[in-house]
């Protein structure tokens, strides 16, 4: 019969392979080594073996089987990212104007040179006075404070009863620095309101250089020991929101933007004030489209943003960016804007190009509210705080 069950298995081994090898030791009982003393071979068949033979330390278990696989080799990790450069560190505002005096004084210095040169001739006669007042029109001052300043500097020269270089120097500064006004208020609102940043709003038509401000007065603000987060409500240029990030980046200041083009400028600024809120910084700077100061619709858009921002903070600023080198046309923008959005001051771009001094005062006369920053340059620190003695003397070479 022992021989019979033999056959048996030896079919199953050749038909079902390796596995009948298990089933060849369980049939047949443990092997005489595996015995247990005193145990027969017959009495010891019916499963002794399987309880007593080790586990072996190296089988391996098919997944699902409840069993931990061994370790797969070992894979050579990816590597590290390189860490992002840290921000730059701005210098401060103080004294920036002063800095970049040489860059104004090369577009102003021949303004300067010949009210200067008129002023001291032998002879001052109508025809003079004429073409100074004519000189003041041409350097973007406007009509009426041309006028003032020529009655002013008439009444002047009459009392002082001399033409040195050096007197009518002095003349022409002060009158230049009566026009320009030193007695505006000139800061920038932007301290905390106990738990709610700053808000600043930035405005003005396209082309002026409104991005690029906004990123330079978060430069400006950071310099100053300041955080900023910025706003990317202008939705409209597809590369707006990106160039803004970019300078975010450099100075260290976050930029809140929309997935999306197109998106609703105004919920952007609402999220930005309300992330401005949460991660405690101390400004948020909302930048906008920019739009035809004729186009009453978009105009009204831009009314909707301040509304909105409103109800959430308090918007301590409205700047309006103007191109310096656009004169009179610059004026006109400025009005429109004003309606809207009541501005507080005014950021005059490329004043050191071909730009004439004369529109400081004229803008300032226009809407009442102060010149509170030029830009002097492409640089990322070109950005300057307005300083009215530092400008006249720029203008005359003081």
């Amino acid at each position: 019969m022992e021989e019979l069950i033999i056959i048996i298995v030896a079919v199953v081994v050749v038909v079902g392979g390796g596995s009948g090898a298990f089933l060849l030791r369980s049939r047949r009982g443990p092997s005489a080594p595996d015995r247990a003393p005193g145990h027969g071979g017959r009495s010891g068949a019916t499963g002794t073996a399987q309880a007593t033979r080790p586990a072996s330390t190296t089988e391996t278990i098919e997944p699902g089987a409840g069993t931990v696989l061994p370790p797969e080799p070992d894979v050579a990790a990816p590597p590290a990212r390189r860490p992002a450069p840290p921000a730059e560190k701005p210098p401060p505002s103080a004294g920036r104007l002063v800095r970049l005096r040489s860059r104004l004084a090369r577009s102003q210095s021949a303004l300067g040179g010949v009210l200067l040169g008129l002023l001291s001739s032998d002879h001052l006669d109508e025809q003079t006075w004429d073409e100074i007042e004519e000189t003041l029109i041409a350097a973007d001052m406007g009509v009426a404070p041309a006028q003032q300043v020529v009655e002013d500097l008439r009444t002047e020269v009459k009392v002082a009863g001399t033409r040195d270089t050096e007197s009518v120097r002095t003349l022409l500064r002060n009158e230049l620095l009566a026009q320009v006004g030193v007695d505006m208020d000139r800061s920038l609102h932007t301290a905390r309101h106990g738990d709610r940043p700053a808000v600043v709003l930035v405005v003005g038509v396209n082309g002026t250089g409104k991005t690029t401000t906004c990123a330079k007065l978060a430069r400006v603000l950071i310099g100053d020991g300041q955080t900023v987060l910025l706003g990317a409500a202008d939705t409209f240029r597809a590369a707006a929101a990106d160039q803004l990030q970019t300078w975010g980046d450099r100075v260290g200041a976050k930029v809140v933007r929309s997935d999306r083009e197109g998106a609703d400028p105004a919920s952007v600024a609402f999220d930005a004030v309300n992330q401005g809120i949460e991660q405690g910084v101390d400004v948020v700077i909302v930048d906008t489209a920019g739009r035809l100061h004729t186009k009453a619709g978009l105009m009204d858009e831009l009314g909707k943003i301040k509304r909105v921002i409103s109800r959430h903070a308090t918007v301590d600023e409205v700047l309006l960016v103007l191109d310096a080198t656009t004169g009179q046309n610059g004026l006109r923008q400025a009005r429109v804007f004003a309606e809207v959005v009541d501005v507080t001051g005014v950021v005059l771009t490329k004043l050191d190009g071909t730009a004439k001094g004369g529109i400081v005062v004229a803008v300032q006369r226009e809407l009442g509210v102060p010149v509170k920053l030029v830009g002097l340059g492409e640089g990322p620190d070109d950005l300057a705080p307005f300083e009215p003695e530092a400008f006249v003397d720029a203008i005359i070479g003081g």
